[in-house]
């Protein structure tokens, strides 16, 4: 259902594309109920990053995202599942379109996530996600695929 949650949630969203040389945030969220894109299905998290080279574009459920060197740590709970996670990459590709998700790059994640529909752990960038998101990741590359 995730896969399909997220599609309801963004399948309106505007075409956004952002560059960034320098970075560095912290914060939190709380949405839902909102008849919003990204803001209908609730969600709460808290999260901080910092790095040097970012590119991002989105549009409906499409995602494109290229980064440098960076740092990031966070943890989010939603309807479907709660996850706690520590990244650090030397640099990355990805993209998505819908439920198909795809990464290339050099990254040390280590983390969890658990709930009702899966299990997802990676442990210096190497892990699986098994149940309503199936994926693979060696070393920072990876794709997955959110099932239903």
């Amino acid at each position: 259902m995730a896969g399909l949650l997220k599609m309801i949630d963004t399948y309106d969203r505007p075409g956004d594309a952002y560059t960034e040389d320098t970075y560095a945030r912290a914060g939190k969220y709380a949405y839902g109920l909102e008849d919003k894109p990204g803001k209908r299905i609730p969600k709460a998290g808290v999260g901080t990053e910092a790095g040097v080279g970012k590119a991002r574009a989105v549009f409906s459920v499409f995602e494109a995202e290229a980064k440098g060197p960076n740092a990031s740590a966070g943890a989010d709970a939603n309807p479907l599942r709660a996850s706690a996670f520590a990244r650090a990459e030397l640099a990355s590709a990805s993209a998505s379109a819908g439920p198909l998700k795809a990464k290339v790059g050099l990254a040390v994640d280590t983390g969890a996530s658990v709930g009702p529909t899966g299990v997802e752990v990676q442990v210096l960038g190497t892990g699986f996600s098994i149940g309503r998101k199936m994926g693979v990741s060696i070393l920072g590359t990876g794709i997955e695929f959110n099932l239903w």
